[in-house]
């Protein structure tokens, strides 16, 4: 079968025929139908990451979605932090409990650019940060995948206003078009500037900041919550710490609250996917992606890598 491979830490995959595997015990096979390109796949293929070097040579992607039995399925896999393949394959095997059966009606490009990063959106959003009907959000990062998923989905939690911050012109465009009411540009990193944007851009105080970027757009972010407010972090690309004033927290009461995927059960996972693949398929939920067929994988690999993709990339395998 056609895959993708890494052979040498640091570089791109490169196409190769290598045999097709076979499930084992807790098991399956799916055949794959696309894959994206997450920074975790460029993080464990770049040979730095926490979890080592992995074995190479090996096909990365850590999770897709294809088919099994006949089925529309999303699934996920642990290559480059663990022995063995992952996605970018025409056939993955697969662990039983990291397989999702979707909606038979699931947009499976949708899926695949929505994945992960949509599921840390809505349960940051909804199961960390308690978002209530009525509320207002401030969403950090607004042009990523997790941001452009995080202003889309507390519109359909209730929220009554959604206010995006983005760093490029680029992005700020990708949260307009996600539907934020007011978009901020974060191209400073003057905490007291940033945070009379915010304020200028909120209708009064916010109820709920989403925060992948910590550093000082986040301690911009906290001078704008309303007393009891909270801030839910799920990411540090602005900085690992944030100057964040001890008088704001303990004058307002804020929670500071920590998210990861990995918290999830099996079961939440689940049903987070099952909620997003849903939410797509009613065309309420979409992020800016590329489609790359498996033979320019190395191209989609290097735009992806140095952010010159228009979106998500998703490799497509038939």
């Amino acid at each position: 079968m056609r895959a993708a491979q890494i052979i040498e830490p640091g570089h791109p995959p490169v196409v190769a025929d290598i045999p097709s595997p076979a499930a084992g015990a807790d098991e399956a096979l799916v055949e794959v139908h696309a894959a994206p390109i997450v920074p975790l796949d460029l993080l464990c293929a770049s040979g730095m990451s926490y979890f080592g070097i992995p074995a190479m040579p090996y096909v990365p992607g850590v999770q897709g979605v294809g088919t099994r039995d006949g089925k529309p399925v999303w699934f996920a896999t642990a290559a480059g932090m663990a022995p063995g393949d992952g996605s970018l394959a025409e056939t993955a095997r697969v662990r039983l409990a990291d397989i999702v059966e979707l909606p038979a009606d699931a947009d499976l490009i949708a899926v695949a650019a929505l994945g992960l990063s949509a599921v840390a959106a809505h349960m940051a959003l909804t199961w960390r940060g308690e978002l209530g009907p009525g509320e207002q959000v401030l969403v950090l990062g607004a042009g990523g995948v997790v941001g452009q998923s995080a202003v889309q989905l507390a519109r359909e939690a209730g929220a009554r206003r959604v206010i995006a911050g983005a760093r490029s012109p680029a992005a700020q465009e990708r949260a307009k078009q996600a539907g934020a009411d007011a978009v901020v540009a974060l191209d400073t990193t003057d905490v007291a500037v940033l945070a009379g944007r915010f304020s200028e851009a909120a209708d009064g105080p916010v109820d709920l900041v989403l925060d992948p970027l910590f550093g000082p757009p986040a301690a911009a972010a906290a001078r704008t919550l309303r007393p009891g407010g909270r801030l839910v972090n799920l990411g540090s690309s602005a900085d690992e710490t944030c100057p964040i004033d001890s008088s704001t927290l303990r004058s307002r009461s804020l929670r500071l609250l920590g998210y990861t995927n990995n918290e999830l059960t099996p079961g939440q996972r689940a049903a987070s996917i099952t909620y997003v693949a849903e939410q797509a398929a009613l065309g309420r939920l979409a992020v800016a992606h590329e489609i790359v067929p498996l033979a320019a994988v190395e191209e989609g690999w290097r735009r992806q890598a140095d952010n010159t993709a228009t979106g998500r990339v998703i490799i497509t395998m038939r």
